[in-house]
């Protein structure tokens, strides 16, 4: 590699972050609140089938219910579904709590110079959902200067 690698001055370095369950300890309200939007739409489904879903963006789940359930649903149902979801996750904003260090990962990465970018799915992104997240990510960290973006990443 050559000395001049056509930067005039090295590129601001950058992380990018799922907050959602990696910063933050949100698994169980995500349970509970797919619970209790699916309840209100007429879907019985156990506790151990959402929960093993959670991490998938909203899209992702929706298809394996689809998919596992055979329950027929028009994207204006799923994304009723998703906007139950989102009201019923902010019900439980108050009990999510930060996983150890990420407070503190944060602000030393602010203090450095480094920017962090919250990675939320290309369609939570679209549709304004990671609004739900960030606002508890904020709540919970104080982070509200140490994130400098929101991206609309993957599927």
């Amino acid at each position: 590699m050559t000395e001049n690698s056509g930067y005039p001055q090295p590129a601001t370095p950058a992380f990018l972050f799922d907050l959602d369950g990696t910063l933050i300890d949100s698994v169980y309200q995500h349970v509970i609140a797919w619970r209790e939007a699916l309840s209100g739409a007429g879907i019985d489904l156990s506790v151990w089938r959402i929960h093993r879903r959670i991490g998938m963006s909203g899209g992702l789940f929706m298809a394996a219910l689809i998919r596992e359930t055979g329950i027929k649903l028009s994207a204006a149902d799923a994304d009723s579904l998703q906007a139950a979801h989102a009201r019923e996750y902010l019900k439980l904003a108050d009990s999510v709590r930060p996983l150890p260090g990420a407070a503190e990962l944060l602000a030393t990465l602010t203090a450095r110079g480094v920017i962090a970018v919250d990675a939320a799915s290309a369609a939570e992104h679209a549709k304004g959902r990671e609004g739900v997240v960030r606002a508890v990510v904020v709540q919970h960290l104080h982070a509200r200067a140490n994130l400098d973006a929101v991206a609309g990443v993957g599927a």
